[in-house]
């Protein structure tokens, strides 16, 4: 039996005590983080989805910046650009943004095609090419993407190709009414979320903490019987008849690497069938794509992602 490092353990204790009412939700990002994986955050304004990877940053003590994404953002407003300095006569690298370890970009879907190719060629090359120059990321470097689910127009909706990059597409749901309560009395005690300085929240976690659990959870083992499994339910995707696409070999790759997070976060070094099944939705959302009677029939991805797995039988 593996044992959760501690760290890991107070760094979610940490993100509960600031975002109530997301503990789901915080899992899912600790995964991520955990799997090396990007991640969209899709939910309504108003939903803590910014404080939350701001806080996320601090407890982690990693390098954050934040770009809000608008139609008249350049590529090199996120990836930097050479400047020529009159008085030296030389031309000097202005390094953008992107150069960060967790890197939010608000509102991707507000800003052209062309900037957002540039943002996800970074997030898969893990580097930047500057007139010719190839500059690498940080090695956490982390991409929280926010979308807002109501307002498309003026929108640039990423193509299926490069929301594949993405591991996970998470849902910010509205709290329940008990947290929702509990914000309410927060708010009332004087806690506001615009007013908290999130410098001095006291770090839980280092960057090579992280680092080093991501190695941890490359150790986690998978049997046969897993990977037969897992291989079985992306077979049922791709014949679904309700789909028009189904799950990529990336996407494959990457289930069964989230499951190993989920399990490592668990407390475990290897992975059940139950570490498989709860990763799915996160993972599959974004990657599968509904044909246009099953839409019109009013059809949930998440209800058809349930469906898929509840078509393949168990392993024992």
């Amino acid at each position: 039996m593996n044992k959760t490092h501690p760290i890991l353990i107070r760094l979610g204790q940490g993100l509960n005590q600031v975002i109530v009412g997301q503990s789901s939700l915080i899992q899912q990002l600790l995964v991520a983080l955990l799997a090396g994986g990007h991640v969209i955050l899709e939910g309504v304004p108003g939903t803590g989805k910014t404080l939350l990877v701001k806080v996320l940053a601090q407890l982690i003590q990693g390098d954050f910046r934040r770009i809000q994404l608008t139609p008249d953002v350049l590529p090199s407003d996120i990836t930097g650009t050479n400047i020529f300095d009159l008085n030296s006569r030389n031309f000097t690298l202005k390094k953008g943004p992107i150069f960060t370890e967790v890197l939010l970009a608000d509102e991707i879907n507000r800003t052209p095609p062309k900037t957002q190719a540039a943002l996800l060629e970074a997030m898969e090359e893990m580097q930047v090419t500057l007139d010719g120059e190839s500059l690498p990321l940080p090695d956490l470097f982390w991409v929280i993407a926010t979308q807002n689910p109501l307002e498309f127009e003026g929108t640039y909706p990423l193509p299926e190709a490069q929301l594949d990059r993405f591991l996970f597409k998470l849902v910010v749901d509205y709290p329940d009414q008990a947290a929702e309560k509990q914000m309410l009395l927060n708010r009332q005690a004087g806690f506001a979320a615009r007013r908290l300085d999130i410098s001095r929240l006291k770090p839980i976690a280092t960057v090579a903490d992280i680092l080093q659990a991501r190695q941890a959870v490359k150790e986690v083992k998978v049997s046969e019987a897993i990977v037969d499994y897992l291989l079985a339910l992306v077979r049922i995707s791709r014949q679904y008849p309700d789909l028009t696409l189904g799950a990529s070999p990336r996407a494959a790759g990457a289930w069964l690497q989230t499951s190993q997070a989920l399990a490592w976060l668990a407390g475990r070094d290897f992975v059940t069938p139950d570490d498989v099944k709860a990763v799915a939705s996160p993972l599959l959302r974004h990657r599968l794509i509904l044909k246009p009677e099953a839409m019109l029939d009013g059809l949930q991805m998440d209800a058809v992602i349930a469906s898929v797995i509840n078509q393949v039988p168990v392993p024992r």
